[in-house]
């Protein structure tokens, strides 16, 4: 991509949503950045081209605070972006789903995050066995018809769950779930690459490629110094082992190695759009520059280049959690 090309944008499903090719996260960002870095990166994300932020509201009880999304909310006004230039993915979480459904959270994360409609809402990952999956499309479909969202997805579920959310949606005639946030990277590929998602993909559902850099690992930076995500069929190991590789591969190619690894994930057909958190800028020129990594070494030639990297091959269900 140069700096004349705008980001491409794909569609969200059947939702109408057109989101840019690459997503700004919010986990661990914004909390360890300098908020006037924060704010120039943010607008420079805008004009690149990105339209699309996730902004959850995170912490657990018994933890310390976090307020990175109530940072966002600031460093949006600070950076005089109009609400009609992005769209906002928010998470709600199927552990605080009650018999208010998910409209309380709902609410306090337009409080925090100074918005009042979310374009996108992501359901979190599907920990227990007492919510009806029923249940959860009604609230969703009560939502919508509200105005409160404009469409609905959910974060690394299984594809069985997937199409059962599908196959309730349809009995009902609401909207179902367009989207699936789903852990993919060079190291971990075995479930957005299975089957099972395959006829998902098929029939018009679509992806967001998340941790695709393994919390800074697959960018070479293999001392961890904050949380970072599950470690599905315990691979994590191996991707650290891997990681000098993969900057090995990079650097023949003239690139950097968090370069490569988001290019990587934009070779699939069904990822509509590529979240990555960045706290400096030349994270984000880098990981915009992914773009043009594609068109110069082409989709095939990429996954070729790191299939030796595929840590979680036989490790994880491809049918998913």
């Amino acid at each position: 991509m140069s700096a004349s090309s705008p980001l491409p944008r794909r569609k969200v499903g059947r939702s109408g949503l057109d989101v840019s090719l690459l997503s700004l996260g919010s986990w661990h960002t914004y909390d360890r950045m300098d908020f006037a870095d924060a704010v120039a990166m943010v607008r420079a994300a805008v004009e690149a081209g990105v339209n699309l932020f996730d902004v959850g509201v995170y912490g657990r009880p018994g933890h310390p605070p976090v307020f990175t999304d109530v940072l966002w909310s600031a460093i949006m006004r600070a950076a005089h972006i109009r609400r009609e230039d992005y769209l906002v993915s928010a998470k709600l979480w199927i552990e605080g789903f009650s018999d208010q459904g998910f409209r309380p959270q709902l609410e306090n994360a337009f409080l925090r995050g100074g918005f009042d409609v979310a374009d996108l809402v992501i359901l979190g990952d599907l920990r227990r066995d007492d919510v009806a999956l029923e249940d959860l499309v009604e609230d969703l479909a009560g939502l919508t018809r509200s105005g409160l969202i404009r469409a609905w997805g959910v974060n690394n579920w299984s594809a069985g769950n997937i199409a059962r959310l599908r196959e309730i949606a349809e009995a009902l005639q609401v909207p179902g779930p367009q989207i699936a946030q789903l852990k993919y990277s060079i190291g971990r590929r075995s479930i957005p690459d299975g089957e099972p998602f395959a006829r998902l993909f098929a029939d018009g559902f679509v992806m967001q490629a998340s941790d695709v850099l393994e919390g800074g690992i697959l960018a070479g930076r293999t001392k961890l110094t904050r949380e970072i995500g599950r470690d599905p069929g315990d691979v994590r190991k191996r991707i650290v082992r891997d990681a000098p590789k993969v900057v090995k591969v990079a650097e023949e190619l003239g690139t950097s190695a968090a370069r490569l690894a988001v290019a990587f994930t934009l070779t699939h057909p069904a990822n509509v759009t590529t979240l990555f958190g960045a706290t400096r800028m030349e994270q984000l020129e880098d990981n915009l520059a992914a773009v043009e990594l594609v068109e110069q070494v082409g989709a095939e030639q990429i996954r070729a280049l790191v299939e030796p990297f595929w840590a979680d091959r036989d490790a994880v269900d491809p049918e998913g959690p």
